[in-house]
């Protein structure tokens, strides 16, 4: 499998200009939304056990509320970068995956009213979040539709196909497992990799869509640096994702095929993510060096 072939001529496809730009009110919602992450973030990875008294419901078990602090993880990382890129292309990949994220789990917050904690500050806090983040992100996308000329970066190197077609692949089985937890979870609860109820489900639903939603562009894109930072944001979730499967190996039902399923998936993503990244690293930089 080739890692990237160069893109000799980028230099001549770009052009300076208005375009390409990430609007002012895409950073602020970045710079918005961030402090968010990092608190839920911390509750969720830190204190996962803790959800009773300190979230806005109760997770149980902590794998659970570890898997949604490592989505938070990543859209830290995600946020940050469309807060200091100056090129929509870089981050807006990423736009459409925290769209479907952030509505899913509002959706799940109105079918499941029952389930939080009414009064606790985090439930305020997670109600008005999910209830704007949909919107503002639809915006955001709105708003930077025009902005991406399709034109590769200087030092740009192109994703080669067997890479593109492989990565849509894991992420669409990711997504598709995904959206059938959230749509029916009755037909996995009893067969998932750890215990989840209704609400879970859905919750770890919305998580797996997120790879997908993003590998998914790049049948139409193979421009690394339309990737590079949402690639590195991936890697943070799953980074923390698998710090999670070590500390809560316990929480797992070892003896469902879906429990070794789940974690060797991750592991295997973990590898083929951080090869991926490493090989196209190597090949920009090879291309600035040329």
């Amino acid at each position: 499998m080739s890692d990237a072939a160069p893109v000799t001529h980028a230099p001549d496809r770009h052009h300076a200009g208005p375009e390409d730009r990430v609007r002012p009110y895409t950073r602020v919602v970045a710079y918005v939304i961030i402090p968010f992450l990092v608190a839920a973030a911390f509750l969720l990875l830190v204190l996962p056990g803790g959800t009773e008294q300190h979230f806005a419901w109760t997770i149980a078990p902590p794998m659970t509320a570890m898997l949604l602090g490592s989505a938070y993880a990543g859209g830290i990382w995600f946020f940050a970068q469309v807060a200091l890129q100056r090129r929509w292309h870089r981050v807006r990949h990423g736009f459409p995956a925290v769209l479907v994220f952030a509505t899913l789990l509002a959706i799940a917050t109105i079918l499941h009213w029952d389930r939080f904690h009414f009064g606790h500050v985090s439930f305020i806090t997670w109600a008005t979040l999910y209830a704007c983040t949909p919107v503002l992100i639809l915006i955001a996308i709105i708003l930077n539709l025009r902005e991406d000329d399709g034109m590769p970066e200087g030092d740009d190197v192109e994703i080669a196909a067997p890479w593109r077609y492989m990565l849509a692949l894991v992420g669409a089985a990711a997504s598709v497992t995904g959206l059938v937890l959230f749509i029916a979870p009755s037909l996995l609860i009893g067969a998932w990799a750890w215990d989840v109820t209704p609400l879970t489900a859905r919750v770890v639903g919305a998580v797996l869509t997120l790879p997908g939603l993003v590998n998914v562009w790049m049948l139409w894109d193979d421009r690394w640096s339309a990737f590079r930072w949402v690639f590195q944001a991936q890697l943070v979730s799953l980074a923390c994702i698998l710090i999670a499967i070590v500390v809560r190996i316990g929480d797992f039902q070892w003896q469902r095929p879906s429990a070794w399923l789940f974690a060797g998936g991750i592991v295997l993503s973990a590898v083929v993510y951080a090869v991926f990244y490493a090989s196209l690293e190597r090949a920009r930089r090879g291309s600035v060096r040329r």
